[in-house]
């Protein structure tokens, strides 16, 4: 007797005598793929966002394919509520590796979750592994996210021999989200002509509101062996050119011989201009005045905010900021420069300041008017804490990164 089932299900057929049956599996709409070149113990922007979203995001499973980078990390964990798939050898070279072993094994996951979405973290190598998945599975919807910092001059000279491919990563996306009005326009110029959605980059309120207690600062004023009368510029950041730390470097040579108070400069992160930026600083006899921390673990950051009065980045360019924010919710008033996505929360001498690009002298001016003007001071401080609780709550942009999950599923 021949049972007739929905045909959603499976079909029937015959060939050459046999019975074939080929299962029409429905896509999976309670887990998500997504691409990301990075991910914790590797920290940024990118990073954060995707751990404070997705564990806020419980009616959806995510599997997550990074690349290894150092064979210390395992192959396979459970981070909340993503499954890490990490591919390489543990080495430089996975990045460039990326997208070839990301799209295999994400072939391979497929067959066994059939994803109804996939999710790249950035129009880079993700965004490529992405691509090629989505021309292989055109019905699988594809889901991008633009955080890069990068300026426009620096993707044209890395992207210049693939340029039409590198545009497809864009075009191809069935929606994309952005963190800044700034990265919107990229998308446009790349070509892509769908719905844009601008939600930034948060800040978990709560954990850096409890780091600004008076004992925090005296305390890690004595783990870093600064004088307790000294006050601190802060800086949490890549050592890479985009953020270029050595104008703030060469700013705070001016602010120590011109300012009557005593200041410790405080530089947490790392990158390849490391060695060059603590040779200037050495160059520049600031030894005793400047203190590298190297990477700092990501529940740890919110104390290092604690300890300063001021934090600072001069950047050449930001996707968003996300230390900007992080530093606003902490107490701090912020100096930046009017560049990126930037300009979607800074407000001059409302929520920061703004210092000139590349301009060490205006720069040691900035600092200085927030050290010596307590009103002003008070001003952008709670100015900048009021913007982050009404706008930038992890709470709240989880919200609305569920609301285009819902959308697309």
């Amino acid at each position: 007797m021949k049972c007739r089932l929905a045909s959603r299900f499976f079909d029937t057929t015959a060939k050459k005598g046999h019975n074939k049956i080929k299962y029409m599996i429905e896509p999976n709409k309670n887990k998500v793929l997504i691409f990301s070149v990075t991910y914790f113990p590797f920290v940024g922007g990118a990073e954060v966002a995707l751990y404070e979203i997705t564990k806020r995001i419980t009616n959806v499973k995510f599997d997550l394919i990074t690349a290894k980078f150092s064979r210390n990390l395992p192959d396979l964990e459970v981070v909340d509520n993503i499954t890490v798939h990490r591919v390489g050898q543990g080495k430089k070279i996975d990045k460039y590796l990326y997208p070839l072993k990301a799209f295999f094994l994400a072939r391979k996951l497929n067959r066994q979750n059939n994803y109804y979405l996939i999710w790249a973290m950035m129009a880079n190598w993700a965004g490529m592994a992405a691509l090629v998945f989505k021309l292989f599975h055109p019905k699988t919807k594809y889901f991008l996210t633009l955080q890069e910092g990068d300026s426009a001059a620096f993707l044209k000279a890395r992207t210049w021999f693939w340029r039409p491919l590198y545009a497809q990563i864009y075009k191809k996306a069935d929606h994309i989200q952005v963190i800044s009005h700034w990265l919107a326009k990229r998308a446009r110029s790349y070509g892509y002509k769908k719905e844009i959605s601008i939600i930034p980059n948060g800040v978990n309120v709560e954990k850096f509101k409890n780091s600004q207690l008076p004992t925090n600062n005296s305390q890690l004023k004595k783990q870093l062996n600064i004088p307790e009368k000294n006050q601190i510029i802060f800086t949490s950041s890549r050592l890479v050119k985009k953020n270029d730390i050595a104008s703030l470097i060469r700013a705070f040579d001016i602010l120590v011989a011109s300012c009557k108070s005593s200041v410790t400069l405080v530089i947490a992160g790392s990158g390849k201009l490391e060695q060059k930026l603590k040779q200037l600083t050495k160059d520049l006899k600031l030894e005793n005045n400047v203190i590298f921390l190297g990477q700092i673990d990501y529940d740890e950051i919110s104390k290092y905010y604690s300890s300063a009065d001021i934090f600072v980045r001069s950047s050449l360019s930001e996707g968003q900021g996300i230390a900007f924010i992080e530093a606003m919710a902490a107490g701090l008033p912020v100096i930046a420069t009017p560049v990126g996505g930037i300009t979607d929360f800074l407000l001059d001498k409302k929520t920061g300041l703004f210092c000139q690009v590349k301009n060490p002298e205006d720069l040691a001016e900035k600092i200085k008017l927030l050290l010596a003007d307590k009103k002003l001071y008070l001003e952008i401080q709670k100015n900048g804490l009021e913007l982050v609780r009404q706008k930038y709550d992890w709470n709240l942009i989880a919200a609305k990164m569920k609301e285009i999950f819902n959308n697309l599923i």
